[in-house]
């Protein structure tokens, strides 16, 4: 079968050969964005089971690895919807916070200001180890703030989207996104950069 062209009906054999042609490359892509292999794998597996449902849909425009990816894409979407949905309206004001790191003139407070990281954050981005540590610092975020940024910073959505899907204002998703950065801020100075600059 040519990677382009799956025929419409798909045999037990043809869907091994997804798994074997396509399910390491789905697997890492879940787990780059979930950082949770048993997640990871059950996303794949949702991937090939809604692929079966739907090959008919499949139109032969892109790569049969592109179609994949774009379900598996859309699983984790909805995953992070999932998770952020639950957060209540209330669970905002424990996140106020953010407030304490900002002069009145908007600008940053000289005991919370971010240090010098010493690089550029595009060449830490590079780094295998870093990736580590990011993504360790990304699961030590509360849940629901962690699945807020991961649809806007990882998964590329449009804010107004996010606000339409969870029901939340552009102020409310402006807080959760800062709070988020501003955790993944201090986790790295400490886990990262911090332990670099004391080498």
């Amino acid at each position: 079968m040519a990677e382009n062209s799956p025929a419409k009906s798909i045999t037990p054999a043809e869907t091994s050969k997804w798994v074997d042609e396509h399910g390491d490359y789905l697997f890492r892509f879940a787990l780059s964005r979930l950082n949770d292999k048993s997640l990871s794998e059950d996303m794949v597996q949702e991937t090939f089971l809604a692929a079966l449902k739907n090959i008919k849909n499949f139109d032969n425009r892109s790569s049969i690895r592109t179609w994949f990816t774009s379900i598996l894409k859309n699983k984790i979407i909805d995953h992070y919807r999932k998770k952020a949905r639950a957060f209540k309206e209330e669970d905002l004001d424990a996140l106020d916070d953010y407030k304490d790191d900002f002069l009145e003139n908007g600008h940053w407070k000289a005991e919370r200001a971010p240090v010098d990281w010493g690089m550029h954050p595009e060449k830490a981005l590079d780094q295998k180890e870093f990736m580590q540590v990011l993504r360790a610092c990304l699961a030590a975020l509360p849940e629901k703030i962690a699945a807020v940024f991961a649809l806007r910073e990882i998964e590329l959505q449009e804010s107004q989207d996010i606000c339409n899907d969870l029901g939340i204002s552009s102020s409310n998703l402006w807080v959760m996104l800062h709070r988020a950065r501003n955790g993944l801020r201090k986790c790295l100075e400490l886990n990262w950069f911090g332990k670099k600059a004391g080498k």
